[in-house]
Parts: C-alpha cells; structure tokens; sequence
C-alpha cells in the first residue's frame, strides 16, 4: 500500500550525497535499481537522475517494521529513505559517483508500488526500440537518455545566456501561420472560425525574424518548435527544434564570429572540448570536388581526385561516355582496403546505384604492385599507372571510381567515403571537425518542376560580384549562404537576407513567380520591405542535431523526450488518430477514404 510523504522533505539528490556528508542523517527519494536480501542485511540500489545510491537495511538499525517494508521493494518502486552516510563497508563500486559510500536507513515510505516493467531499466538497452518508445515513460528513466536529456536543458540555458550577453531579444514568433508552399510540405490547421481556411504549422520562422528586424529590434533569438510534413530518417523529425537568430546591420563575417563564440562556449562549458577559431571556412565547390558532399566529414581523408584529363582519351568507353556527355571521372582511395573480397567490392557497387550510379569501377593494388581491376583490359599500362598515380596509390590500396554527371558522381562517392570510413573504423565520435561552408550556388534547377528553385530559400542575397549574370547564367550566381557542419552533419544554417526591392524581384523573377504570385505568398513581407528594411542575416541550428552529436548519440530520437518514428507516428500515444464525427462538423471537413488500389498509387 502506498504511503504519503506526510511532511518529509528530500535533502539531496542520490548522487549529491557524498563522503563529505559521513556521519550526518540525508533524505533521498527515488525509484528502486535493484533490491538484494541477504538474509539479516538488504542492499537497495536507490536511482533518480542525478545517479544510483546504495541503501543498507538492517533490523538492528531501522527496526523490525521498517526492515519488514524492505523485504517488499522490488524494481521501480518509488521510496523514500531516511538515513545516515557512512563509508562503504566493502568494497569500493568505481563505476558510480556514490562508489565510496552507502546510507544505513533508518526509516522507510513506499510512496508507490510498481509493476514488472516489459523491459529492463539500464543503460545501453538491447531492448527493440519499437517497445521502447511504446513505453517512452519507462525509456527515459535510463541514465543515458536522462543525460542526453540534461545536456539539452543545459545547451538551451548556456545559448540562452550567452545570447542575452551579446544584446540578443528573445521573441517569441506565432504557431498558427500562413502556408507558403515553397519548400517542404506543411502541417496544415483547420480554421473553425473561418470554415474552408487552413493555418500552417511553421516550418521555421524565417519570415517573422525578418519583420522584426524591420521593425527595428536588432537582434533576435528564439528557441523555436518547428513543423515539417517530409520523410523521415535517422535526423529527421515531422515536429523539431530551432534555436534561431537574426542580426541587423551585418555581413557574412558578423554572424559567424558571434556563432563560432557561441559554439565555443557550449563545447567549453558541457564536454571541456576547445574548439580551435576561427573555425576553418570552405566554398561549396571545394567541398564537392573534395568530398562530394556540402556537409564533408573531415575526421578523415579519402578525397575525391578528379582523374578526367588522365583518362579523356582511353579505350574505356564507361570514362569516355561520361566525359562526352558534359560529365567527369572521380576516384577515392581507399587505403589498405586492396584485399577485399569481391564479395564486398559487388556490396559496394550496389551501395553506390542508390545514389543514382551505373556501377562502380575498381583497381585493387596488390601487396606486390600489380592490379586486380574491373577495368584493366580496355587500358594501357601506362594509362593504368596515370590512374593510380593520381590517387597516389600504393601496395594494399583498393580505388574506387564512378563517371557520370557530376551530381551522381559527387553523390556517389561522397556517400561512399563515408560508408568506407564507417567500415573501417575512421569515425571517432570524441573528434569534433567543424567546417564552414560558403558560397552556395542561389539557385538549383528542378526537372520535376522545371524551373530554377532556391537552394535555401527565396530571401537569400546573391553574391554582389555575380548579380550581374543573374539574367543570363543564373544558374552559375552564388548565395551570400553558409552552413555550419560538424562531423559530415549540417547542424545550422544561414545567409545574408535579401534588403533592396530590386534585387528581390529579380529573385523572384528567377524562381518563375510572377510579381502577382510573389505578392499573393509573401505580400506581408515585401509591403514591410517599402517602409525602411536594415541590411539583415541570420541563421539557425537543429538544436537537436547538435545536442545528438555533443552527446555522441546516433539517432535524433535519442535527445527528444516523445519522438515520432519514421512515418511520423507515436506509438505511445497512438498519434495520429481519428477524430469524433461531432469534431470534423464544426470544422467543416469530410473525410474522403480512398481504397486501396488508389492509396497504392
């Protein structure tokens, strides 16, 4: 029967108590690790989320009514203990903070009494995460979530004050806003007040943080929930969070020194990790040619080597194909990787069509200089040499090669280096390499819509050195864009927005709206524009990206208390889930079931 507190108050946390304290009476609560009856003498694991702490029980000591109570304390009850600190009497546990000292109670409450849990709370659970996450109450009572959890309170408090420091105003931006559908899917909200009409779910706040800076407040900052309707994947949530900024009155070099500060300061003050600064700066064509990839891992090296002069006029027709068809030929090397089976070579080439790629082409370096390839037969030795030359092949090396366009081979093999580096070991998730990336194209062209679209979003400024080919090359203007990537994650990005109507037009002439069409998404802003507008940029992190990393974690799920899983579904709440007939009335909306053979299409 569960039992009142009935006045007593907790003096300290499991893991606050300590040998300082020894010889003086504590309170603790919490929920029980284990409990071990050894006849006349009970050892109780007592956890909350500071840490575990061990409670002795003896008759002798707590009497015979409190040392019956204990008899019954199974996993996950919830106690109260009231004690007194002494030295451990056997021996010293290294793995806990609390290692070297034990409470001898002295009395006991049940406060609430509990059932088997369908899993073990520990650390590092091997438990499916399906059942986890049905159980997510009982999940995020294990250590390592509750650190990760912690790590995140203190990354929000940390950023929160240091942005107060820099003259930041924390603004809150509204939940209930208007759809605009450039970009990914919106969570739409039905309006009962104005029946037909819908709200959107904001996918960030970029439009507000722009109209404040209109409005005159300098700097602002926000800790913003944000919503995207998209596909998911290990990164990847339908509801997250943003910790968002925008500055008035700056250029590129303004927010990235007040961001690398602030990076600084949170790696500092929660891991003691120093980041070197400024931090390193590359433009996104570097970052293609070298990496394949606008978010590179640079904890290690396999670049990509650009081998299309060495082989433009080989007997290779899969090179040459390529190189006519406006395309280029790429290698990696993969050191020490010669001796693969060719089982895991054809595993590689499958690995490499999902990216869009033909095939995969290989020369394996033998340990006595010679070749094993895929391709040798339609080259000379010579031409083989050149190859390997050029990515400074040796004895025991396997290179890799795709041709194709750039985009595929970029995607190929910037995917590729990262697989290979996973497989053998090269990710070392203590080492944190931060790269700015720059100069983005402004525009990228879309087959499915056929018309050019922002590569970040229609308010980005063009470089003012190419605003003079927006008209004839626009495809070749770079953006007065940056991103800000750790370990081959983009884990904040940003640009200098776009402050001078003329040069909006134009974007938005670019993007194929016409001023009609401009005005009808995004009226607000551009009638905010015509009443003074301060040159402004901004950025804004996937705080939860972030913390995922600082706390060495692999999946997004593991620093959100209640994620979804990847069809955006709940599984501890069932969310989504249909409504009352009276509700979708008020609202005005039927409900069309399509069967299945349409839902399939």
């Amino acid at each position: 029967m569960a039992e009142s507190m009935q006045g007593l108050k907790r003096s300290h946390r499991c893991a606050e108590v300590s040998n300082a304290l020894e010889g003086q009476k504590v309170t603790v609560m919490g929920w029980v690790q284990k409990s071990r009856n050894k006849g006349g003498i009970i050892f109780v694991d007592l956890r909350d989320r500071s840490g575990i702490l061990q409670i002795i029980f003896e008759e002798s000591k707590c009497g015979s009514e409190c040392f019956e109570k204990a008899t019954k304390l199974k996993s996950e009850f919830v106690a109260a203990i009231e004690g007194i600190v002494c030295k451990r009497a056997g021996a010293v546990n290294e793995n806990l903070t609390t290692g070297d000292i034990e409470v001898v109670a002295t009395s006991l409450r049940i406060l609430s009494e509990a059932e088997t849990p369908p899993f073990p709370i520990e650390e590092n659970s091997k438990t499916k995460e399906e059942l986890r996450l049905k159980y997510r109450y009982l999940d995020l009572r294990r250590p390592d979530l509750q650190r990760n959890l912690v790590m995140k309170s203190k990354v929000m408090t940390i950023a929160r004050q240091f942005m107060a420091n820099e003259g930041f105003l924390e603004i809150e931006t509204p939940m209930l806003c208007k759809s605009t559908p450039e970009g990914a899917r919106d969570y739409l909200v039905p309006s009962r007040i104005h029946p037909g009409t819908f709200y959107a779910l904001p996918q960030s706040p970029q439009i507000y943080k722009q109209l404040l800076m209109c409005s005159g407040y300098d700097r602002y900052f926000q800790i913003a929930r944000c919503f995207r309707d998209e596909d998911l994947r290990a990164d990847r949530q339908p509801e997250f969070t943003q910790m968002d900024m925008e500055l008035s009155f700056v250029d590129v070099d303004d927010v990235i020194d007040v961001n690398e500060r602030l990076l600084a300061k949170l790696f500092k003050e929660i891991l003691d990790v120093d980041v070197k600064l400024p931090i390193r700066r590359m433009t996104w064509i570097e970052a293609m040619n070298r990496f394949g990839s606008d978010k590179p891992d640079l904890r290690f090296g396999m670049e990509l080597k650009d081998i299309s002069e060495v082989v433009k006029d080989c007997g290779f027709g899969v090179f040459t194909g390529a190189l006519e068809n406006g395309g280029s030929v790429r290698g990696i090397n993969a050191k020490g990787q010669g001796a693969m089976p060719r089982k895991k070579i054809d595993a590689l080439v499958e690995f490499a069509k999902t990216y869009g790629a033909k095939g995969l082409a290989y020369i394996a370096i033998n340990e006595d200089g010679t070749y094993k390839s895929s391709f040798a037969k339609f080259m000379t030795e010579d031409e083989m040499n050149n190859i390997v030359a050029a990515l400074s092949g040796e004895p025991g090396d396997l290179l890799l090669f795709a041709a194709d366009k750039n985009k595929v081979v970029w995607d190929t093999l910037g995917a590729l280096r990262c697989h290979l580096a996973d497989q053998m070991g090269l990710l070392d998730k203590n080492v944190f390499e931060f790269v700015w990336i720059t100069e983005f194209p402004l525009l990228e062209w879309s087959d499915e819509q056929n018309r050019f679209t922002a590569m970040h979003h229609p308010f980005t400024m063009p470089m003012e050195e190419d605003l003079a080919i927006i008209d004839t090359d626009p495809g070749k203007v770079r953006a007065k864009a940056y991103d800000i990537v750790l370990n081959g994650n983009e884990i904040g990005g940003g640009s200098v927005r776009i402050h001078q109507d003329d040069i909006q037009e134009k974007m938005f002439e670019c993007l194929g709206f016409t001023r009609e069409q401009a005005y009808e998404r995004f009226g607000f802003l551009l009638d905010a524009f015509k009443y003074g507008v301060p040159p402004h940029a901004g950025l804004a992190y996937g705080l939860d990206r972030l913390v995922m990393l600082m706390a060495k974690q692999d999946s997004i799920r593991d620093v959100i208390a209640f994620p979804k899983v990847k069809d955006a579904s709940c599984l501890m709440t069932n969310a989504p889930d249909y409504v009352d007939e009276a509700q979708l009335k008020e609202l005005g909306i039927d409900i069309t079931v399509l069967d299945e053979q349409k839902t399939e299409e």
